[in-house]
């Protein structure tokens, strides 16, 4: 695969999760404690149900291309800012099967504030790493950008 075309889908996995990431954060979670309590548990479900697909395929992407880059980086990118990228990816996949998926497990039986309040303080962490590939990988990118005078 070519090293340009590794970083732009990789720019581009992270870019969508980063969308995905604050929106969630922001607006969906700050709404589960609106849900009222004698549906929540339906609602917990279908949401673990209807998210799943939306963030599996971009984050196996995502972490696929951020392995990639460690082999085959384009232009000037160093090793260090692979391996940056990558920790980060690990940092949210660790936050994700040790955090969040346990708090959504827990929610799947009905609302409980102390586990809603520690879903979304916690999602920060998921929220703030892929922000930060974010300018990584964009940064990236630029550096490839033609000078132009």
């Amino acid at each position: 695969m070519n090293a340009n075309l590794l970083l732009l889908l990789n720019a581009l996995s992270t870019w969508y999760m980063i969308g995905l990431i604050w929106m969630v954060q922001v607006v969906h979670y700050k709404m589960f404690d609106r849900v009222g309590e004698e549906v929540f548990a339906r609602y917990a479900i279908d949401h673990a149900r209807l998210i799943t697909p939306i963030v599996a395929v971009p984050m196996l992407i995502e972490i696929a291309t951020a392995a990639g880059l460690l082999i085959l980086r384009p232009g000037n990118l160093s090793f260090a800012w692979a391996v940056s990228g990558l920790i980060l990816l690990v940092v949210i996949w660790t936050s994700t099967a040790a955090l969040q998926v346990p708090a959504h497990g827990k929610l799947a039986s009905g609302f409980r504030p102390d586990v809603y309040s520690t879903l979304v303080t916690t999602n920060w962490i998921r929220t703030v790493a892929w922000s930060i590939r974010g300018v990584m990988v964009g940064w990236g990118l630029w550096t490839l950008l033609p000078v132009r005078a």
